[in-house]
């Protein structure tokens, strides 16, 4: 038996379906990039409020690092309980056994983490690595009962995940991504020099 990677069609060979037009528009044309600035900078304000706000707090990082922690887990393993669980069972001994021993580097980590990612993001700059972790940070709170504004951030993230081509472009990522390049396709400083190249390099 052959195999192909493409698909048969009425008889007609199609090796790319195409997108339609508005996800084409939204996710790789920078005449709508300014959707994405909107977005990423709202995203980026609500991560770097809330790790300004554990900075100043000595139960974050400081005298009694790691407090705020504890009780956060503590809290969260006690959702575990009930015919309707807020916590699943799993992630609750994630929390008991990994986080809640190491509650005060953890403490560091969530505190910088919140203002690195909010600060990229507002920044235009890696824009698409910020998203990620701060997505990751999000569904962790959401694993961890704490709904709030974290589903609302976390879709936001993801939109700007698949973005990612256009979503810094009124940002450090104009100049950054074309220089640095993704881990599929290097940029400029990474690539031997092409005298005979005439046109912008185009990223897919």
């Amino acid at each position: 038996m052959k195999s192909t990677n493409s698909i048969k069609l009425s008889n007609k060979s199609v090796e790319k379906l195409k997108n339609f037009p508005i996800t084409d528009a939204l996710f790789t044309k920078t005449r709508w990039a300014w959707v994405w600035l909107i977005a990423r900078v709202y995203l980026g304000y609500e991560w770097l409020k809330e790790g300004l706000e554990k900075l100043e707090s000595a139960d974050w990082i400081g005298s009694n690092s790691g407090a705020e922690v504890v009780e956060f887990v503590t809290d969260a393993i006690q959702k575990t309980g009930g015919e309707h669980a807020e916590v699943l069972g799993f992630y609750a001994r994630f929390l008991e056994t990994v986080i809640l021993p190491n509650a005060k580097i953890w403490g560091y980590f969530v505190v910088f983490g919140e203002i690195l990612v909010g600060a990229a993001l507002i920044l235009g700059l890696f824009t698409w690595i910020a998203a990620f972790f701060g997505s990751f940070m999000n569904l962790n709170y959401l694993l961890s009962g704490s709904v709030a504004i974290n589903p609302i951030m976390l879709i936001l993230a993801v939109f700007i995940i698949l973005a990612w081509r256009t979503a810094g472009w009124w940002g450090a990522d104009r100049w950054v991504l074309p220089a640095v390049g993704t881990p599929w396709q290097p940029g400029r400083i990474f690539q031997k020099e092409d005298k005979n190249r005439t046109e912008p390099q185009q990223y897919k």
